[in-house]
């Protein structure tokens, strides 16, 4: 995280002189938070929504249907998930890989070739043409939404077969893409004259080295980089990058540190402690696989007691992004609804799946979820309570906001006392699970309810 603006440390011994030691926690938070949202926004193109200030759509799922109409589907809808409250969607590969056609965009062979080019067996991607991106991207800003690219930088395929003179044997490591931009060749993978490898080769495909200042330069650092053609031509505002356990760190963090913008990487691993590390190396987010794992054996293993074991949001919730499916993951199953009203109340920057919002979840319920986390959920977490099937914890909010939330995953109503953050207070459940409005009492104690399988949330009314 980039230092606090001197200004900013100028304002806090006087904020904490005049709120008190017990105000001293948010305040901090609440300034890191904003120099997060100031690092990811520093570049960000005029009238979008602030990154991390609503929601992320994954724009799709493993295997969205072929034929080149995808760019559209997702055109259409995004002025609708804007007005929910979503402020940024992350879009699959977008550039020719080697299935062409069929390709889902994780074999790359072409960086600047987003449907333009007759080669490995058609003009559009599997998505659409370039226009077609161009003209979702444009949908997409004016309806105030950032959009995420995902990025592969590990691996390439496609290529032709060459002989490698370092080790005497003959790959696929010849790139000549009909773009004419970035020709490849054995010298820009491992193994090279400068370097044997690096952290991680994927499923045998030709691994790129990120060592080589020729790769340095036609993925990120030139003028006319495939960094700098995503954002400055084609319009993107952020990065996903794809298998970021197969190079450094300081790869991610050279590009964002070239071309700005949101970065999240994945870093398929369960252990918050290497997450944490991660994206404090890569000075990036990360996707919080640990609360995933977590929140399947709270959830799908009936024990919502691992609710309180490690996670990325709890070392460092600015880093996190929290997710319940992605197109590789659908492990959370019978409790999946749940686990959206934990990330959506929990700190962390959270992420809806496409096809739970569109297809297999109830969108108004999900809907609610979301307002809830964009006008209710501020401030640090304070878990309150937990067993194998109740889990209570609220969030303390800033100037007097903050909720509870309560998650049943027993397959009965469920009562129980507990300490809020108001006195002589009136609050409601605004999932509208339970139609009780109690009044805290002057301790600020009072009984909230919730239904089985389910969860509630309260706030004042």
């Amino acid at each position: 995280m980039k230092t606090l603006h001197k200004k900013g440390w100028f304002l806090l011994p006087i904020i904490i002189i005049f709120l008190g030691c017990s105000s001293e926690n948010q305040v901090e938070e609440q300034l890191k938070a904003n120099t997060l949202k100031e690092e990811y926004n520093a570049s960000a193109r005029p009238g979008l929504k602030p990154i991390g200030s609503g929601v992320m759509m994954q724009a799709f799922y493993w295997d969205v249907p072929a034929g080149g109409n995808w760019w559209n589907t997702v055109k259409d809808k995004v002025q609708d998930w804007s007005d929910v409250g979503i402020d940024a969607i992350w879009l699959p590969p977008a550039t020719k890989a080697q299935n062409g056609a069929l390709s889902m965009g994780y074999d790359p062979f072409d960086y600047f070739d987003f449907g333009k080019y007759n080669q490995m067996g058609s003009v559009e991607t599997r998505f659409g043409s370039e226009d077609e991106l161009k003209n979702l991207i444009n949908k997409a800003h004016d309806a105030k939404l950032s959009v995420i690219a995902d990025i592969v930088i590990n691996h390439n395929s496609g290529g032709a077969s060459e002989l490698n003179p370092v080790n005497n044997q003959n790959y696929w490591t010849k790139f000549t893409p009909l773009s004419g931009k970035f020709h490849r060749t054995y010298n820009d993978f491992h193994p090279n004259h400068n370097h044997a490898s690096d952290t991680g080769v994927f499923g045998g495909f030709p691994d790129l080295c990120h060592h080589q200042v020729r790769v340095q330069n036609e993925l990120w650092k030139n003028p006319e980089s495939v960094a700098k053609y995503y954002k400055n031509v084609i319009g993107f505002d952020g990065w996903r990058f794809d298998y970021v356990k197969g190079f450094e760190p300081w790869v991610v963090k050279d590009w964002k540190n070239e071309v700005g913008g949101f970065t999240v990487g994945e870093y398929w691993d369960g252990n918050a402690g290497t997450l944490d590390w991660w994206s404090g190396q890569a000075e990036a987010s990360a996707f919080d696989f640990a609360c995933y794992y977590r929140m399947k054996d709270a959830f799908d293993g009936n024990n919502l007691n691992k609710l309180n074991d490690d996670m990325l949001i709890k070392r460092n919730a600015n880093r996190a992004v929290t997710f319940v499916t992605n197109h590789d993951t659908n492990e959370i199953y019978h409790g999946k609804m749940l686990a959206y009203a934990y990330i959506l109340t929990h700190e962390g920057y959270p992420t809806i799946f496409y096809r739970d919002y569109e297809e297999w979840l109830n969108k108004e319920r999900l809907n609610n979820l979301i307002w809830i986390h964009n006008n209710l959920a501020g401030g640090s977490t304070s878990v309150l309570y937990t067993d194998n099937d109740e889990y209570v914890a609220k969030r303390n909010g800033y100037n007097n906001s903050g909720l509870v939330v309560y998650i049943n995953n027993a397959n009965h109503w469920q009562e129980r006392w507990i300490e809020t953050n108001w006195s002589n207070t009136r609050i409601k459940d605004y999932t509208g699970h339970s139609n009780w409005e109690p009044v805290t009492q002057g301790g600020r104690w009072v009984k909230i309810q919730v239904p089985p399988k389910s969860y509630s949330v309260w706030a004042p009314k």
